[in-house]
């Protein structure tokens, strides 16, 4: 013990006499030990405490209040009380002991055995006591911090202080300034208000000693280390002005005021808290601003060139509608929203009928958001605008008039649906029902396109609320739609009219199935009528017809009845034109497979939907296009299946069904695909009147062979997607089939998607020695094709070799290096090297039909991040020791490794790759330019020092892409041209004279696109130096 005491007498020493700080902490650590304690160490500095020098005594305390706030968990009651009669005491001491007697008090609040009592105790005398405002800012900021503390942990306590809690914390808060105090203090306020605290007498000096704030005029200084934001600061005031409605009586005037200032994010701050505390207040406490505030609403929305402080006007007056919305009447209370409404109805509604129409989109606005409130509110305004609209429309001759009309009309139809809780609420609309869809109808008539294009709108708005649409209002919109898809020559109403009636087609699919679906279908088979002159003109409408009609097919197909209707009219569509029947051309052989394809994407997945692709659409597809394949080349009409763009289309549409499919299903769909392609099972597909013997994945002799390889695409359709639990029969038949085809084979869509077929298949197997000695054996087969020159195969081997790569770095398989270090090599390769640089954008890019998550691969996080800086050295330590000639192949490869990056990672990595990319904006190439371009872009905008130092080489490679054949190159040179005026003035003025020189010819380029950027970049130049510039 005397050792103890000693050790606590030398500490104590050394601390306050030595002025040595670390000995605070072996002396919390002797208290934690139990060596001693608190008391004792009180004892131990009993001759500093009593010093008459009053930096001793501060030294003292500072000790003290140091291991306090390490070992405050550890007090007993009695130690608490006892330290805190003491520090209560020392707050009356000299002001030097004031920071370590709060810091003190601070810790003590932490305590959980903290005496009843004691707070009010330590708050009254730190009220009494402490003039905060006149502490230093750390002083400051613990005091708020005491004061959230106590009322984290002892609030009933202070609450039984009443108003004087309040007095005493607005007196601690008047004043202040620091943004991080600020914070604490706008918790402190907050708290009082929405715990409950009496504020009695103080609530306006709680009010004004917070709203001298308002609104935040904050901007935190550029590399601020506490991160404080302005918006946070705006955030906390508000909870605290509008957390209660005693509130109101004195924000309201201020918001009033503030409306009127010239700053536009005062404005904005203003009209936010309006809303915000529109949503807490009553009737009652809003009823005597009314009119200032409808004032203040009206001149923003009607004046201000903000879209921003409009958004928040209008939000502002449909919160303020809701409140007197929410108030309940009696017979001798004033209804409120009605004499709210009554002001805006009288400033807004006579603009609605003006001839010129000038201020009726903001009268509009003002209307529609009070209509937004409430169902009372938009009863209300519907009545009393209604009427006038319509009668405005059919007075109307004009028709931009009548558009901006038929406009208004429905954006107060959207007002309407927006504000109903739910859809038994009648609408404010049903007793104009019929006049609206008579208005509807007369414009789809019109010749005028924005007119019918704006009908299709307001259709689709009346057909989402219940009961304004009948079944006779449908079935005449569908007659409408009928009409205007087959005459209508305007791709933006055909456009509009496919959307609307996709969205009636959700609503209402039964009219769709018995009227669209039959008479699209007559449409696309009937045969164009010829004249006698304007054959070619007919021809080409015909084909415009059966496109809309197509597409139109897809778009109302969103309900599973109206699927199994447009389905099998779209297959027979491919049918017809695989036996040349009903003259379909190439592009509606596609449009008809994307139609398909957009069903699938967009129909609920249901088990349902499942079993009709399944059972139907995919065994169809296979079926048309394996009699497409066996057609031979003496066929008289050669089928449009076997072509690429459409098999390309069919894969999509089989990849999405099955990606989608249930287990059982997805299993039976594995099975089929794999006994179909490896066995020539067809028992499965419709019209089976196929030759026996059928060999999809074989090599064989005929000149037509091509035919049948390439449907290798529709089994990677089938397999590759199907999620990772399914298992994929006769696995290693099929991979070994299709390596073999990807090797041997000829035709180029039959080699790459055999190629990917393997990849996918080989990125789902589980880890294990099979899967390595599989890669093994497919790498020993491919580098030896790759290395013989002579190889006629060299291609298909590159395929190969990079699609597997892909499939392993996306799993991050530890073989994938072997693959990239191939791939590497043959940047050097006199045939393969600039194919090789071109593969390095395919590993580093999403694929959009296998290898991605739609198909269930396994794709890891960050994968491009990894592959880059794994690799990245490998291509600069290859760019230097390659040949000249070779260079090329190294930048190309670079660029696009790095331009499929995340601007973040290009940014903080580009610096080290900057030779190598100057180099690469040299490179003859386009793409190789034009994705350079792209990656220093966001670089340019903070420049690293190693960037600035080549600015000399930079300037000269950009100024020599201005003049570039291609246009996109120009383009993106120019932006950065532009983005070079803003580095350092000082760095870039020597370059002034040059810059302006070279940017004269592309001010006459002859791509409006081109000249519009070269005019922004000559103009930032210009200034530099100048008077009134930068």
């Amino acid at each position: 013990m005397a050792e103890d005491g000693t050790l606590l007498l030398s500490v104590v020493e050394e601390f306050v006499s030595g002025l040595q700080d670390s000995k605070a902490k072996d002396a919390a650590k002797g208290v934690k030990d139990g060596q001693f304690t608190v008391l004792q160490l009180v004892e131990a500095l009993g001759l500093s405490l009593t010093s008459s020098q009053p930096h001793t005594r501060a030294r003292g305390v500072q000790l003290l209040s140091e291991v306090l706030q390490q070992c405050y968990g550890d007090l007993t009651e009695r130690e608490v009380e006892v330290l805190i009669a003491f520090y209560e005491n020392r707050l009356k001491d000299h002001y030097v002991t004031t920071a370590p007697v709060l810091q003190g008090l601070r810790a003590l609040t932490k305590c959980t055995t903290l005496p009843p009592g004691s707070a009010v105790s330590m708050l009254r005398s730190l009220f009494q006591d402490i003039h905060v405002q006149s502490l230093m800012l750390a002083e400051r900021s613990c005091v708020y911090n005491m004061l959230i503390n106590l009322m984290e942990t002892r609030e009933a306590e202070l609450k039984g202080l009443g108003a004087d809690f309040v007095f005493g914390f607005v007196q601690s808060m008047d004043g202040e300034r620091d943004p991080r105090n600020l914070l604490l203090a706008f918790q402190i306020a907050r708290n009082i208000i929405h715990r409950g605290y009496d504020l009695g007498k103080f609530t306006e000096e709680l009010f004004e000693v917070t709203s001298c704030y308002f609104p935040i005029d904050f901007t935190p200084p550029p590399n601020d280390p506490h991160g404080i934001t302005k918006e946070e600061l705006i955030q906390m005031l508000r909870a605290v002005l509008t957390g209660t409605p005693k509130f109101a009586e004195f924000l309201l005037p201020l918001i009033i005021e503030k409306l009127d200032s010239d700053v536009q994010s005062a404005k904005l701050d203003s009209l936010q808290t309006l809303s915000a505390c529109a949503s807490q207040y009553e009737q009652k406490d809003l009823a005597e601003f009314l009119e200032g505030l409808w004032a203040s609403l009206r001149r923003e929305v009607f004046q201000t060139s903000s879209e921003k402080v409009e958004s928040a006007g209008l939000a502002a007056l449909t919160a303020i509608a809701s409140c007197l919305s929410r108030a309940v009447l009696s017979s001798d209370s004033e209804d409120s929203l009605s004499s709210f409404l009554d002001l805006v109805l009288k400033d807004c509604k006579h603009h609605l009928c003006e001839p010129d129409l000038k201020l009726v989109w903001p009268s509009a606005k003002l209307l529609q958001a009070a209509c937004s409130a409430s169902v009372r509110a938009s009863h209300v305004v519907v009545a009393a605008v209604m009427p006038s609209l319509i009668e405005q429309y059919n007075n109307r001759t004009e028709c931009s008039h009548r558009r901006t009309l038929l406009e208004v009309v429905q954006r107060f139809v959207q007002s309407v649906k927006s504000c109903q809780s739910s859809e038994d609420d009648e609408s404010a609309f049903s007793g104009y029902r019929s006049a609206l869809c008579s208005v509807v109808f007369s414009a789809l008539s019109e010749s005028n396109s924005s007119l019918q294009i704006t009908a299709t709108s307001v259709l689709v708005s009346l057909a989402r609320q219940k009961g304004l649409l009948l079944d006779a209002d449908v079935d005449r919109a569908v007659d409408h739609f009928i009409k205007m898809l087959l005459t209508e020559e305007d791709d933006r109403v055909s456009v509009a009219v496919v959307e609307c009636a996709g969205a009636l087609a959700e609503l209402h699919p039964t009219v769709f199935i018995d009227k669209l679906i039959p008479r699209m279908k007559k449409e696309m088979f009937s045969e164009p009528m010829e004249e006698d002159h304007g054959g070619d003109s007919a021809l080409r409408s015909h084909h415009a017809v059966r496109q809309r009609c197509l597409s139109a097919l897809a778009s109302v197909s969103t309900q599973p009845s109206v699927v199994q209707e447009s389905t099998p009219v779209l297959l027979e569509v491919l049918s017809s034109a695989h036996t040349g029947t009903a003259g379909f051309s190439l592009d509606e052989v596609v449009l008809a497979c994307r139609s398909l394809q957009r069903i699938v994407e967009q129909v609920r997945d249901t088990e349902e939907m499942g079993r009709c692709f399944h059972d139907v659409v995919v065994p169809r597809l296979l079926s048309l296009a394996l009699q497409a394949a066996l057609q031979g080349e003496g066929s008289p009409v050669r089928s449009p299946l076997v072509e690429e763009q459409v098999l390309s289309a069919m894969v999509p549409v089989i990849s999405t069904s099955c990606s989608r499919l249930q287990p059982k299903l997805a299993e039976q769909t594995a099975s089929r695909a794999v006994s179909l392609f490896l066995d020539g099972d067809v028992s499965f597909l419709p019209d089976n009147s196929f030759p026996s013997h059928i060999q999809l994945l074989k090599k064989q002799q005929e000149e037509d062979s091509w035919r049948q390889s390439q449907m290798v695409c529709l089994l990677m359709g089938c397999v590759c997607s199907l999620p990772r639990s399914v298992e994929v029969p006769r696995m290693e038949q099929l991979l070994s089939e299709l390596e073999e085809l990807s090797c041997t084979c000829s035709h180029a869509l039959s080699y790459t998607s055999a190629a990917k077929c393997f990849a996918s298949l080989v990125n789902k197997r589980p880890q294990g020695d099979s899967l390595d000695s599989l890669i093994q054996k497919t790498m020993k087969r491919v580098c030896s094709e790759l290395d013989c020159t002579s190889s006629s195969v060299r291609t298909q081997a590159f395929t190969l070799l990079v699609w597997v790569a892909k499939a392993l770095l996306l799993r991050y398989h530890p073989l994938f290096t072997t693959l990239t270090d191939k791939l590497f090599s043959l940047l050097d390769d006199a045939d393969l090297g600039p194919m090789a640089a071109d593969g390095f954008s395919l590993l580093m890019s999403d694929s959009p039909d296998v290898l991605n998550r739609g198909c269930h691969a396994d794709v890891r996080i960050m994968y491009r991040q990894r592959f880059f800086s794994e690799n990245s050295a490998k291509l600069v330590q290859g760019f230097d020791a390659a040949p000249q000639e070779k260079k090329p192949n190294y930048l190309k490869a670079l660029s696009n490794i790095v331009n499929k990056l995340p601007k973040q990672v290009q940014v903080t990595e580009l610096p080290a790759l900057l030779t190598l990319l100057l180099e690469a904006l040299t490179y003859p190439d386009q793409g190789v330019q034009l994705s350079t371009l792209s990656c220093l872009e966001p670089v340019l905008v903070n420049p690293p020092q190693a960037l600035i130092q080549q600015l000399e080489a930079l300037v000269n490679r950009l100024l020599a892409l201005i003049c570039s054949p291609v246009m996109n190159v120009r383009i993106a040179s120019l932006r950065c041209i532009h983005t070079l005026s803003h580095f350092p003035v000082h760095e870039v003025l020597p370059f002034r004279a040059r810059v302006l020189r070279a940017l004269a010819r592309p001010l006459d380029d002859k791509k409006r696109l081109v000249r519009r950027e070269a005019v922004e970049a000559r103009g930032e130049w210009f200034l530099l130096g100048s008077p009134g510039g930068r």
